[in-house]
């Protein structure tokens, strides 16, 4: 009995035994497939409880000189043009101004005429550049004008016409009266006696009376009684002689 049984399966798997194999090669393959296909695909209701990794990227801060860059330069807004003034038609001109400028100041020129201040005779002459004796203070020193010899009381009059400008009492020299003849050329007149008839502001002519001659300088008090009489020309020392006729 066994036999028959044995016997029966093996001429089965003699005759079917091709297709047995290929069935569960098939059947081995899907079984393959299905578990792959779990694996790929997720279940969407396991994958919403699992954490969710967000990675950020931080983006480095832009520099100064990229934020010049970036920044366009402001451009200066043109400036409004400005319309000058005119003055209306009916504007009334002056008469100087419709004439024109007047004619300009023509310079002061120094006279051409001048006089003795006293009659006498030169008792000190000029001298800048050579010494010369002083009697009243005995030393040897340079003298910037002239000393005119002349009784006490004598009148001293304006070499020249002008403007007197100073009258005032010098330390050494005494009494001063300083007239600007124009031109850049003064004269001083010194050891005068007393007040002068003339003050700063009046107009002198040649010949005009200006003081008398007196001895209050102390500098040249051991001379006999004498003018003291200094010219300049811008304010430089010069000879009076020189200008004297």
């Amino acid at each position: 009995m066994k036999r028959k049984i044995s016997a029966r399966i093996g001429d089965f798997m003699a005759g079917q035994g091709f297709y047995i194999v290929l069935f569960l090669c098939v059947a081995a393959i899907g079984i393959s497939g299905y578990f792959l296909l779990n694996t790929l695909g997720s279940d969407p209701a396991a994958e919403a409880g699992r954490p969710t990794q967000v990675t950020v990227t931080s983006t480095p801060a832009p520099t100064p000189a990229q934020t010049a860059a970036s920044t366009p330069e402001a451009k200066p807004s043109p400036a409004p043009a400005v319309t000058p003034y005119a003055a209306p038609s009916s504007s009334p001109v002056r008469q100087e101004d419709a004439a024109g400028p007047g004619p300009s100041a023509s310079p002061v020129q120094s006279p051409t005429a001048f006089t003795w201040p006293v009659r006498g005779s030169v008792v000190g002459a000029f001298s800048l550049e050579v010494l010369a004796y002083d009697v009243t203070m005995g030393d040897w020193r340079v003298h910037s004008g002239v000393d005119i010899a002349a009784p006490l009381g004598a009148e001293v009059v304006a070499i020249a016409e002008g403007t007197v400008t100073k009258v005032y009492q010098d330390d050494l020299m005494g009494t001063t009266v300083v007239v600007d003849h124009g031109g850049g050329l003064t004269s001083r007149y010194q050891n005068l006696a007393g007040a002068p008839p003339v003050m700063a502001g009046d107009p002198v002519e040649r010949g005009t009376v200006i003081g008398s001659v007196g001895e209050t300088a102390m500098a040249e008090s051991g001379m006999e009684p004498h003018l003291h009489l200094e010219m300049a020309q811008n304010e430089v020392s010069v000879d009076p002689i020189q200008y004297l006729p």
